[in-house]
C-alpha cells in the first residue's frame, strides 16, 4: 500500500505477503494446518466449510449487536467455553478484522511501479505459496510492473525458518531465527538493486 502510494519508495520486499482477501487466506491456513496435524479429510472439509460460514456472517452482518448475538450462539453450538467466546467474537468482529477479511491487497499490488522481491517458504501454512505466489505474479504484470521476482524457497516455513511441518505448533521447537537461505536471497537481490 504505501509503495503504490509513494513513488520515492525504491523496491520492496514481501516476506509471506498475501495477495488474495483474509477470508480466503483464513480458511485455507485452517485447511492446510487441519490436514498437517493429521485431522480426517471429513473434518478438515467441515470446519473449513464452517470457519466460512462465521466468515461469511462477519462480513454481511453490519449490526455489532445482531453480529454478536449470531456468533454467541454459533460458537456456543459448537462447543466453545463461555471463558473464551467473550474474547473470540470481540476479536472476529473488530474492524481491523472486518477489513482484513474483504480487503482484496491485488489492488494496491497492480500499483506499485517499484522493483519487487516476493518470497514465500514451500512449508508456509498461514500464508501458503499455492496461494498467493502466482497472485502476487498475477498483479504484478497486470500492473505493469517488469522489475519483479517471486520466489517460493524449499523446506522453510511461515517465519521463514527451516522446518519439517511448517505447522505453527513447531514453531516454539525450532532454534533457527530465519533461515540464510532467506537471508542471502533477499540481500542478494537488494544489493542488485
Amino acid at each position: 500500500m504505501a509503495a503504490a502510494a509513494d513513488p520515492s519508495i525504491a523496491f520492496i520486499v514481501m516476506m509471506a505477503g498475501s495477495t488474495v482477501p483474509g477470508d480466503q487466506i483464513l480458511v485455507e491456513q485452517l485447511r492446510l494446518i487441519e490436514q498437517a496435524d493429521g485431522a480426517s479429510k471429513e473434518k478438515v472439509a467441515k470446519d473449513a466449510a464452517h470457519e466460512q460460514e462465521l466468515l461469511a456472517l462477519v462480513e454481511k452482518e453490519k449490526d455489532d449487536a445482531v453480529l454478536y448475538k449470531e456468533l454467541h450462539e454459533k460458537l456456543a453450538a459448537d462447543g466453545m467455553p463461555a471463558a473464551q467466546m467473550g474474547g473470540q467474537i470481540k476479536a472476529i468482529s473488530s474492524p481491523w478484522y472486518r477489513y482484513f477479511l474483504t480487503y482484496d491487497p491485488a489492488t494496491a499490488l497492480r500499483k506499485v511501479a517499484c522493483p519487487v522481491l516476493a518470497i514465500n517458504g514451500s512449508l508456509d501454512l498461514q500464508v501458503t505459496p499455492a496461494q498467493n505466489l502466482p497472485a502476487i505474479r498475477e498483479a504484478l504484470e497486470n500492473g505493469g510492473n517488469k522489475h519483479y521476482e517471486v520466489d517460493e524457497l524449499p523446506g522453510l516455513n511461515h517465519l521463514f525458518q527451516t522446518a519439517k511441518t511448517g505447522t505453527p505448533s513447531e514453531y516454539g521447537e525450532i532454534e533457527e531465527t530465519i533461515s540464510p537461505v532467506a537471508l542471502d536471497k533477499m540481500a542478494s537481490w537488494i544489493l542488485k538493486q
